[in-house]
C-alpha cells in the first residue's frame, strides 16, 4: 500500500476491511468491524460516535419529555421549563395538528399572496421581516473590530442546494426539480391553483440562479476574516434603495447604526438589480416558496411529510423521525437552551466535570509549552501567543443563567387556542426582536452558543472562549473510568483541538479580547502561511467517497485538528500515558457510517474533513504514531517526513 492508496481511502475508507492493519490504514484496521456491524437509522442520513450518543441522550430526554408532560414527574426548578413542556404537548398533539391542517399558517400565506409590488413589501418591510424569511438578512452580533460592542450585520440566506458549487453538479437539476414538485404540492395543499402554485416556485428558482452568481462559495465564507466589510450607512441605504432598507433600519432600531457589516460584499454591490419592480415577482415566488416550506414542519403529518421529499435526495434519508421524536425536536429547537440545562443538571456529574476542567487546564499547560519551545515564533509573537492562551474562558457543562429571551417568550397551549404553527412563528419574532434590541448595549460574555445536550465543542475567536457541553463528555469522547491516554485520544484531543482554533489561519487573527487585531510579526505570519498552505496541499484533492475534498475549505478544522492532535499526544507523553491506546481511541472517535447523499452534501459546505480523513492523514504527521506501530517506508500509513506538517 501507499500514500496514494491512503488519500484515496484504501479503496474505499467508506466500506469496512475487516483484514486492515493499522500499519496501512488506521482508521480502517481500528473500525471495520463497526462499520460492518452498524446501521444508520432509517430516520436519519449517517450513524457516527456523535450520532450513536445523540441517540442515547434523545431517548432519555424522550421519556424525561413524556413524563413531565404526562405528569408522572413534577417539573424541575428551571425557569421557563414549564414553556417548553408546553410546546412539547403542542407538537405531539397529532389529533390537532392533522384537524388544524393547514388553517393555523393561512393568514400568513395571505399576506405574502396579497403582496402587490414593491411598494407594498417597502412600505410592510419591517413587519415582513419580523415574521417571514427573506432572501437577505440582519443579526446583531460584537463587532469583530471592538467585541465590547455590538454591530450589525448583513448577510444573503441561504441558498435552495447547499452551496454555490451544487449547482455544478450533474444531480444539481434532479435536485431543483425534486424541490420544485414539492414547494408545488405543498401550495396546492394550502388551497393554491396548479397554474399559481407553478409560477412562485418556477420564479423562486429564478430569482436562487440570480443569487448564486453573486453569492460567495463555502470555501470562500470559510476565511472569517473576509466576512468582516463594515461600510457606512448611507453608502449601504443607496446599495439598498430598491427596497429602502435605510428606512427599515429606522423602524427596527431606536437610531440607525453608524455602519453595517456587510458579510457578502458582492451580494450587496447587486441587490439593487436582484429586488426591484422587475423582478418583484420572482422574489414573491421566493417569499412564498420559502415560506410553504418552513411552516409544513409545524402543520399536519400530511404537510410533514410533503415537505420531505427534498430533504430525503439530498440527504439520503430514508424517512421522516417518528411523530414522538418530532415532538422532542421541536422543543429542544425552541429551547435548546433550558432543555440543555435540565440535561447538565440531571446527567452531568460534578465528578466529570471536574476531571474535564484538570484535563484543560493540563492542555493548556502542554500548549504553552509547546508555544515557548517553538522554533519558528519569534519571542515577541511567542509572548503575545501566550498572553491569548492564558486569557481563554472555559465554559463546561452548561451555563448557570439561561438567555434572558426566554422570559420574553409566550406559550399559548391548545385549550387556550394556541397551536404549534402560531407559537412556533411568535417565538422566532421574539427571537429576532431580541437580537436587534442589542445593538446599544454591552456584549454579554457569559453566553453559550451551545446547548448543554449538544454533542459538540466550540471556539469563539470574538470572546476568546471554548465551550464544552456536558452530552460530548460521553464514551468514546469522555469515561471517567478509562485510563487517561484513552480520554487523551478522545475528549484531550477535542479540549486541544478547541484551544487551537485560537491560533488556525482565522482565529490567529484575533487578539486575547477577540479583536480583531495583528499581534504577529511580519516574518512569524509569513511562516504561518506558509505552514497552512501545506496543511491545504495535505489534503486537496483527497477523494472520499463520491466527493474530492477541497483543502482550503477545511483548513482551519484541519489545524485545529493537527494541533490537537499533536498537544494530546504531548500530553499523555507527560503522563507516560500508551500511545496504541490515544491512537486507537482518536481513530474510534471518528468513526462513520453515511449515505452517498450525505457525504455530498457536507462536502459542498462543511468546513470539516470526513472523520476517516482526520484520523489518517494527521496521525501520518505524527512521529509517535510511527514509533507506538511500528509503520515502516512502503506501508501503507507510511509519509514522506518531508511531507508532513506540524504547525503547532
Amino acid at each position: 500500500m501507499n500514500l496514494a492508496k491512503i488519500r484515496g481511502g484504501a479503496g474505499d475508507i467508506t466500506k469496512p476491511d475487516l483484514n486492515a492493519r493499522i500499519q496501512d490504514n488506521l482508521y480502517l484496521a481500528v473500525n471495520s468491524d463497526w462499520i460492518s456491524k452498524a446501521k444508520i437509522p432509517a430516520d436519519r442520513p449517517l450513524i457516527n460516535s456523535f450520532s450513536e450518543i445523540d441517540l442515547k441522550i434523545e431517548k432519555e430526554l424522550m421519556n424525561d419529555l413524556a413524563d413531565f408532560a404526562s405528569g408522572k414527574k413534577a417539573l424541575p426548578d428551571i425557569p421557563n421549563f414549564d414553556k417548553a413542556i408546553e410546546v412539547y404537548k403542542l407538537a405531539k398533539d397529532f389529533a390537532k395538528r392533522d384537524a388544524d391542517d393547514f388553517q393555523p399558517a393561512q393568514a400568513d400565506l395571505e399576506t405574502l399572496i396579497n403582496l402587490k409590488d414593491v411598494d407594498d413589501v417597502k412600505q410592510n418591510l419591517a413587519k415582513l421581516l419580523l415574521r417571514f424569511s427573506f432572501p437577505f438578512l440582519f443579526e446583531v452580533e460584537p463587532d469583530r473590530k471592538n467585541t465590547k460592542t455590538n454591530s450589525l450585520s448583513f448577510d444573503r440566506n441561504s441558498l435552495i442546494l447547499p452551496d454555490t458549487t451544487s449547482y455544478q453538479s450533474p444531480s444539481a437539476k434532479q435536485l431543483l426539480d425534486v424541490w420544485q414538485k414539492q414547494t408545488e404540492n405543498l401550495l396546492k395543499m394550502a388551497g393554491v391553483e396548479e397554474a399559481a402554485a407553478k409560477k412562485y416556485a418556477t420564479d423562486a428558482i429564478a430569482l436562487d440562479a440570480k443569487i448564486v452568481k453573486v453569492a460567495k462559495s463555502a470555501e470562500e465564507r470559510a476565511d472569517d476574516v473576509a466576512l468582516y466589510n463594515p461600510i457606512k450607512t448611507n453608502e449601504f441605504e443607496e446599495k439598498t434603495s430598491s427596497l429602502n432598507l435605510g428606512q427599515l433600519l429606522e423602524q427596527l432600531f431606536e437610531k440607525k447604526p453608524n455602519y453595517v457589516v456587510v458579510r457578502e460584499p458582492k451580494f450587496l454591490d447587486h441587490f439593487n438589480e436582484l429586488f426591484n419592480q422587475e423582478s418583484f415577482d420572482e422574489l414573491k415566488g421566493w417569499l412564498i416558496s420559502t415560506f410553504i416550506n418552513k411552516a409544513a414542519a409545524f402543520l399536519s403529518e400530511e404537510f410533514r411529510q410533503a415537505a420531505f421529499p427534498f430533504k430525503q435526495a439530498t440527504y439520503g434519508q430514508k424517512e421522516l423521525p417518528s411523530q414522538e421524536k418530532e415532538a422532542y425536536y421541536k422543543a429542544n429547537n425552541l429551547f435548546d437552551d433550558v432543555i440543555g440545562v435540565y440535561y447538565g443538571r440531571t446527567y452531568f456529574g460534578e465528578d466529570a466535570k471536574a476531571d474535564v476542567e484538570d484535563m484543560i487546564h493540563r492542555m493548556i499547560d502542554v500548549y504553552e509549552q509547546r508555544i515557548t519551545n517553538n522554533e519558528w515564533l519569534s519571542p515577541a509573537t511567542k509572548e503575545k501567543a501566550i498572553t491569548k492562551l492564558r486569557a481563554l474562558v472555559l465554559k463546561i457543562g452548561y451555563p448557570n443563567k439561561i438567555d434572558h429571551v426566554y422570559d420574553l417568550f409566550q406559550v399559548t397551549p391548545a385549550n387556550e387556542g394556541g397551536n404549534l404553527y402560531s407559537n412556533q412563528a411568535n417565538i422566532r419574532e421574539v427571537s429576532l426582536k431580541h437580537n436587534f434590541d442589542k445593538l446599544y448595549k454591552p456584549v454579554d460574555r457569559s453566553e453559550w452558543y451551545m446547548p448543554g445536550n449538544l454533542i459538540n465543542a466550540c471556539y469563539d475567536p470574538q470572546r476568546n472562549d471554548i465551550t464544552f457541553p456536558a452530552a460530548i463528555l460521553e464514551t468514546p469522547f469522555y469515561d471517567i473510568n478509562a485510563s487517561r491516554a484513552t480520554n487523551y485520544g478522545g475528549i484531550g484531543v477535542v479540549i486541544a483541538h478547541e484551544i487551537s482554533h485560537a491560533f488556525d489561519n482565522n482565529g490567529a487573527k484575533y487578539d486575547e479580547f477577540g479583536n480583531m487585531k495583528n499581534w504577529w510579526t511580519k516574518e512569524d505570519f509569513a511562516e504561518f502561511e506558509k505552514r497552512t498552505q501545506a496543511e491545504i496541499d495535505l489534503f486537496d484533492g483527497i477523494k472520499y467517497g463520491p466527493v474530492t475534498l477541497n483543502g482550503k475549505q477545511i483548513v482551519s478544522e484541519n489545524i485545529a485538528d493537527q494541533g490537537g492532535l499533536t498537544a494530546g499526544i504531548e500530553a499523555n507523553k507527560n503522563e507516560h500515558g500508551d500511545m496504541k491506546e490515544l491512537f486507537e481511541n482518536y481513530a474510534r472517535i471518528w468513526a462513520s457510517k453515511e449515505s452517498p447523499e450525505i457525504i455530498k452534501t457536507i462536502a459542498a459546505f462543511d468546513v470539516h474533513a470526513p472523520g476517516p480523513e482526520r484520523v489518517n492523514v494527521q496521525v501520518q504527521c505524527q512521529p509517535e504514531f510511527y514509533k507506538a506501530f511500528n509503520v515502516q517506508e512502503g506501508d501503507g500509513m507510511w509519509l514522506d517526513p518531508a511531507k508532513r506538517v506540524v504547525i503547532w
